[in-house]
This record gives structure tokens, sequence and C-alpha cells, in this order.
């Protein structure tokens, strides 16, 4: 591959091999902290089978079971403020004086007058489709600056201007496909957006442009500073939905991990309050029953805390590959 071609997708330029990328980024949530609950489980009812010792026969000696599930009353407990937390860091963005709010709809407004002119058209409402006609803009203002520089003398740049624009409308319309039918507040808006290299692509149209600047004409200088505007605007547009993804994300989070609150605090006092070694006499496939119920009990206890950790991988990951904004590439 040259120094002018990049893969389409953000795993491909990472090099994280896919499950473990869709397991960071991809997946449901949901599906993920249960996954990780469901790991638990089987790692209780593994110690549980190997320990020469029954269960019941400790919960007989001892008060263990009933201390574990004590503690994680209090922990559930406690790890519900988190929401409260959570949910003063996304509403701080909102709450603020009459000035404050005129200011960011005036700046909000002002960005909006600005993508109309690269438009040529009402900035859509819809993220989704904000990015598709940035990136769409972006592939026409490529094809322009390819056609311009048609007919230069100087083959070399048209050859380095050619591979370029070819490989930009490869990633962006990888980019294009996936935003089409998203809505926002998923990561289905998000992911595609990322994929579109275009920091990587700025930062090599500013290249070309700089190397061949004496021997450019003002029509294609003025083509190479019209692709890098409809880029600089999408970065600008992403950084913003990816924000306000962040903000959305995080009030689901707080809705979530209060849902599954109320179920852990329920199972968990319920295992302090109502289970003895009586309770469930007996065996299931070979296995004692209270052995069942304790490592099904544990793992359900855990939610709150297993889809805050779903959760804060995503962003973590998200973070991590949106640090910088503009032509600069930390990967």
């Amino acid at each position: 591959m040259s120094d002018l071609s990049t893969d389409n997708t953000l795993r491909e330029r990472t090099d994280i091999n896919k499950y473990w990328f869709w397991l960071l980024l991809d997946a449901n949530r949901w599906v993920v902290a249960g996954g990780l609950a469901f790991l638990i489980f089987l790692v209780f009812m593994s110690w549980g089978v190997m320990k020469p010792v029954s269960l019941r026969s400790t919960m007989h000696s001892s008060d263990m079971v009933e201390t574990v599930f004590a503690g994680l009353v209090g922990a559930i407990i406690t790890g519900t403020t988190l929401v409260v937390t959570i949910n003063q860091l996304v509403l701080s963005q909102e709450i603020g004086s009459l000035g404050n709010q005129r200011s960011r709809m005036d700046v909000t407004m002002d960005f909006r007058q600005n993508t109309d002119s690269l438009l040529a058209m009402t900035t859509p409402a819809d993220p989704a489709a904000y990015l598709h006609a940035l990136i769409e803009t972006s592939e026409q203002r490529a094809k322009t600056l390819r056609d311009t520089l048609s007919e230069t003398e100087n083959q070399e740049i048209y050859e380095k201007v050619d591979e370029y624009v070819t490989d930009l409308l490869e990633n962006a319309d990888n980019a294009r496909n996936h935003l089409e039918d998203t809505d926002f507040g998923t990561f289905g808006v998000l992911s595609p957006a990322l994929d579109y290299n275009y920091d990587r692509k700025m930062h090599d149209v500013r290249r070309l442009g700089m190397a061949y600047e004496d021997s450019l004409t003002d029509e294609e200088r003025s083509a190479f500073r019209n692709l890098l505007e409809a880029l600089t605007m999408y970065g600008v547009v992403r950084e913003y939905v990816k924000d306000l993804y962040i903000q959305w994300a995080l009030v689901k989070l707080s809705r979530a991990i209060l849902y599954a609150a109320v179920i852990a605090l329920t199972v968990a006092g319920g295992m302090v309050v109502f289970v003895d070694p009586t309770t469930f006499p007996g065996t299931f496939l070979g296995i004692e029953s209270v052995l069942w119920v304790v490592s099904a009990a544990f793992a359900i206890s855990a939610l709150p805390f297993l889809l805050f950790t779903s959760y804060i991988l995503r962003l973590a990951t998200l973070a991590k590959q949106t640090l910088s904004m503009g032509p600069l590439m930390l990967s």
C-alpha cells in the first residue's frame, strides 16, 4: 500500500482483532454486560463444583454467603449514586444563563450558515444525513480536483492526485453506505463516521498541495483549498456528533444502571433475608441446587457494575481513537 492509500475502516487501520473490536465498540452494551454476567456465573459454578466441601455444608458452618450478599446490597446502593454524578456531568452542559444559551445558538447558526454555503443547500437536521452530505461534498470536490489537474503537463502530480482521489472515493463510499438508514442514539451513526479517514485525507491533500505549489495554477490551488475546506468541515461536525453521542450514551448508562440496580438489589436482599442451607434442597443436573442459585444471584447482583463496565469500554475506546482533531494521526 502506498503512502496515499489507507484502509477503509477504523478497525483495519488500528489492526485490532475483529472480535475484540466488535466487543469494544459495535456490540450491544446489554449483550456485553449479559455475557460478562454469564462468565461470572460459569466461574462461580466451576469453583463450587471443584471445591471438595459442598456449598451447603459451608453455609451450615459459616455465614459466608450472607456476608457476601449483605456487602453487595451496600455496594449496589452506593454505586447507584454514580448515576447522579453522571447525570450532573451531562446536565451541566445544558444548564446556563440566557446569555450563554443565546451565545450557543448564535455559534450554532453561524456554523450552519457556513455549511449551507459549503453544501449549496439547507444543512440537514439529522446527524447521519449531515455527515452523509459532508462526505458527499468532499467526494465531489475530490473529483473536481482530479478533473482540474487532468490537463496539467506535470504527470507526476496528476498520478499522485489520481491515486489520492481514488482512495478517498473508496473510503467515502464505504462510510456513506453504512450511514444510510441509521438513527442517532445508536453507535451505527458514529461507527461509519469514524471509518471515514478525514484526518489522513487532510494531511495528504495539504502535503500534495505544498509539494507542487510552484507548478500549480490559481484554479488548481483553489481546487486543493476547496477539498481541504470540505474535509475540515467534516472533522468539526464529526467531533460535534461524537460529543453529542457521548452525552446521549451517558444518559442511557444512567437509566440502565437504575433499572439493573432495582433487580440486583432485590436479588441480593432476598439472598440475605430468605436463603439459608435448607431453602434449596436436592440437586439439579447432578449439582447441588443452592450452588446454582448462589451463582446466578451473584451474577445478577453484579449487573449494575457490568453495565457500567460495558459502556465505559466503548466510550474509552472511542475517546482513545478520537483524541486528536485535524491532520494529526496518533495510531
